[in-house]
């Protein structure tokens, strides 16, 4: 799950297009062995904020109820949050994505696992992409455990 959908999302109508969701398919498929088809992609905040900024907490409330609705209709047994707001916003802390990466917190029903987003990936170059691909080994071991 991402923040908000960018301009290539937006005119996509998909969330992780472009470099960032290739990236991210790649991931998806080299470390737990699935295609994007067989995974639920989404956003905190299902429209593209105004020049790309940071949504407001008043947007990010008006979006719950969709979000709670397809955690309930999912019923995922990882939700992997990709980035900080994503991040920060579903646990609630201001504490940033390179200190939360690398643990797993337990939420009613689900497993939550923050990795960077595809786009710092991106721009961090093989030590960032690394660490994604740690934290993808997490939700490998969680899928593992529950089949």
């Amino acid at each position: 799950m991402g923040e908000a959908p960018g301009a290539a999302e937006d005119l996509a109508g998909l969330p992780f297009v472009g470099r960032s969701g290739k990236l991210l398919e790649k991931l998806l498929l080299e470390e737990l062995g699935l295609k994007r088809e067989e995974v639920y992609i989404t956003n905190l905040v299902k429209c593209r904020p105004p020049e790309n900024r940071n949504p407001l907490p008043k947007e990010i409330a008006a979006c719950k109820v969709f979000l709670d609705g397809q955690l309930e209709a999912i019923a995922p047994k990882v939700l992997l949050t990709l980035g900080n707001f994503a991040t920060r916003s579903l646990l609630q802390t201001r504490e940033g994505i390179t200190s939360l990466r690398g643990r797993v917190f337990a939420f009613p029903g689900f497993s939550l696992i923050p990795t960077i987003h595809p786009a710092a990936a991106l721009r961090g170059g093989q030590a960032k992409v690394d660490w994604m691909r740690e934290d993808l080994a997490q939700v490998a071991a969680i899928l593992g455990a529950s089949s």
